[in-house]
């Protein structure tokens, strides 16, 4: 559908059955992102919330909450567009096969940005502190914009072609921040947005910045696209939502985007800062208070009948994880061909995204040897830690196609369990200590540092995994021994201390196992409640991989270095206890959750939803 408003996609949404009206007055503290939680969890509907407390402006969530819906929503553009994105990574196709693509061009084309000065009139100015003001989460530094569309220009190349369009949380108050004059941005250096501004201190000069929230959805799913070099994003949304991005510029030469709902416009200076966060964050944890760039407000836009979108994060699943489900529909093959060799790269949802990635590659090296090793795939594996978002990247396993055709990086017990059953554990460990992290990890060292650790497996099967645990003492401070999944013993440990307690706590493990038979066991994750993490697999890859900085917490029993490099002839140890230096996990509150449950009751809004 070409829709050509938020309103539009709400209305076409409700007349098919996928959208909820909640027309009783909602709280936007807690209490909107609670039953926002609680309906995505039971795969429900997109909501409205048609009173919103202490703001004139109604909201909308979880429109992207199922990809279902995601693809109902894009129906009539999907197919053109996964063409023109595949068209981007492999253009000889278009000679090659010129009728089946003789519409792509086209397609391109007619979603080129349109410049409509006379949208001006449709917009109408408020203050910051009548938008929803949205809190998710109990320890959130105040409220903030979960789905903005935030909008940069090159000052070396301006212009709306050159322009960034990115997802980068804004907290709309709180903190420091004067109210309705000052909001937060949060983004990385190296995004779109970095750059920019990077390019404009450089010069002395302030970043324009123009926030755009609501309109048609193709304009946020536009935001967090992972899109081939030269492909605008603007120009992307026009393709997907088969309507050209509309835009105009305002008095003091802003861009507004003609079809969004709001817009908040202000500037970035030089060096400016100020405390953001806290806010909790797509791991399942919070990002923590630290200096970032203070925009300064100098208008806020909306529409007559303005509706405000959002979205919660927390702990995956969420809704980012359907966004993510229809970003792989749209661009499934794009990264596997900028990289040589490479079959399949999945980032992890389970496992916050970012910590841990699963890659399946060609190992064609060495075929003459009668035990293969990995050798392409390690090549392939420092591509992949060199790319983009993929750079943040905590664990990396890495696969060879040639092993199993069938395996997939999507089947997260199965592949772990592939690695596992081929791993050499004394050479197939590769460290890269002293690096960057995800900006939202707290398992390093520091803000954005830490390290990362490739696994990597090719050849035969060398063992058998084990699905029990033999009768074993284990050493003082350990119990609870639980199965998680074939090959992967975890145990429960005393809460952790400091670096030379779990340095002799390793070491008593150690003397109890090295002379153990523990060859069907070559995983043993260390956390602070085993039958937790033994529940499920999801919880094994949350606590495992979010909870550990590869270079510190992983161990082995009979581990020795030599020429620098670090294995074990007995079982690898990962310690995903909780830190001192780790971010507290989201915690719902339980006075908001009762009220949602009341709501559930018969009679209640949610009944039968949730």
């Amino acid at each position: 559908m070409a829709y050509k408003s938020l309103a539009e996609c709400i209305n076409d949404l409700e007349k098919h059955g996928h959208l909820l009206r909640i027309k009783e007055e909602v709280d936007p503290y807690l209490e909107m992102a609670a039953i926002h939680l609680r309906v995505y969890e039971n795969g429900g509907p997109a909501m409205l919330f048609e009173k919103v407390k202490g703001s004139p402006f109604p909201a909308v969530s979880n429109l992207f909450g199922t990809l279902e819906r995601s693809k109902f929503i894009f129906r009539d553009t999907l197919p053109k567009v996964q063409q023109l994105v595949g068209l981007r990574s492999d253009p000889m196709q278009a000679l090659k096969k010129p009728f089946k693509y003789a519409g792509t061009a086209l397609t391109a084309l007619s979603a080129l940005p349109l410049k409509t000065p006379s949208a001006k009139r449709n917009f109408l100015k408020t203050d910051i502190s009548k938008l929803p003001q949205i809190v998710n989460w109990p320890m959130d530094g105040g409220p903030f914009v979960t789905m903005p569309q935030v909008y940069t220009e090159d000052v070396e190349k301006p212009g709306v072609l050159n322009a960034n369009l990115g997802m980068y949380r804004i907290q709309l108050g709180g903190n420091e921040y004067i109210q309705d004059k000052e909001i937060g941005l949060h983004y990385q250096i190296h995004r779109g947005i970095g750059v920019h501004q990077s390019k404009a201190n450089a010069l002395g000069l302030p970043l324009k910045v123009s926030i755009f929230v609501g309109g048609p959805p193709s304009h946020p799913l536009s935001a967090v696209m992972p899109l081939p070099e030269g492909l605008s994003e603007m120009t992307f949304a026009g393709a997907l939502g088969g309507r050209r991005f509309r835009y105009f510029y305002d008095d003091e030469g802003f861009c507004i985007s003609a079809d969004a709902d709001f817009i908040i416009t202000g500037t970035v200076y030089p060096n400016e800062n100020k405390p953001e966060g806290p806010f909790g964050d797509h791991l399942g944890y919070y990002s923590l208070t630290h200096p970032f760039p203070l925009m300064k407000v100098h208008n806020v836009y909306h529409k007559k009948d303005a509706i405000w979108s959002f979205t919660v994060v927390g702990r995956p699943p969420q809704e980012d994880t359907s966004f993510g489900a229809l970003i792989h529909e749209i661009t499934g093959s794009a990264i596997p061909q900028e990289i040589h060799g490479l079959k399949e790269v999945h980032a992890v949802d389970a496992a916050g995204v970012h910590p841990l990635l699963f890659a399946i590659g060609s190992e064609r090296y060495t075929p003459y040897l009668k035990e293969r090793k990995p050798q392409e795939i390690l090549t392939i594996a420092n591509h992949i830690l060199g790319k983009n978002q993929l750079s943040l990247a905590k664990y990396l396993f890495i696969a060879a196609r040639e092993d199993n055709e069938n395996l997939s990086t999507h089947h997260i017990e199965e592949f772990i369990q592939h690695i596992l059953e081929r791993i050499d554990l004394k050479t197939d460990l590769h460290f890269y200590t002293n690096t960057t992290i995800d900006t939202l990890d707290y398992s390093g060292d520091g803000l954005n540092s830490g390290s990362k650790v490739v696994i990597a497996a090719a050849g035969d099967k060398k063992r058998t995994l084990w699905n029990t645990f033999p009768e074993t003492t284990l050493a003082d401070g350990f119990s609870s021994p639980k199965i998680a999944i074939a090959g992967v013993l975890v145990l429960q440990a005393e809460p952790y201390q400091n670096p030379e307690k779990t340095a002799a706590e390793i070491a008593k493990l150690n003397m109890a196992l090295i002379d153990k038979d523990l060859s069907g066991l070559p995983l043993i994750v260390l956390c602070d409640d085993s039958e937790f993490v033994a529940a499920n697999i999801n919880n094994l890859v949350w606590v495992a991989f979010t909870r550990s900085n590869p270079a510190a917490d992983i161990y082995g029993i009979n581990d020795f270095t030599i020429d620098k490099h670090w294995g074990c002839k007995g079982p690898m140890i990962i310690d995903a206890r909780k830190k001192p230096h780790h971010a507290p996990e989201l915690i719902k509150d339980i006075e908001v959750e009762a009220k949602i449950n009341e709501m559930a009751q018969e009679g209640g809004v949610l009944h039968g939803i949730i």
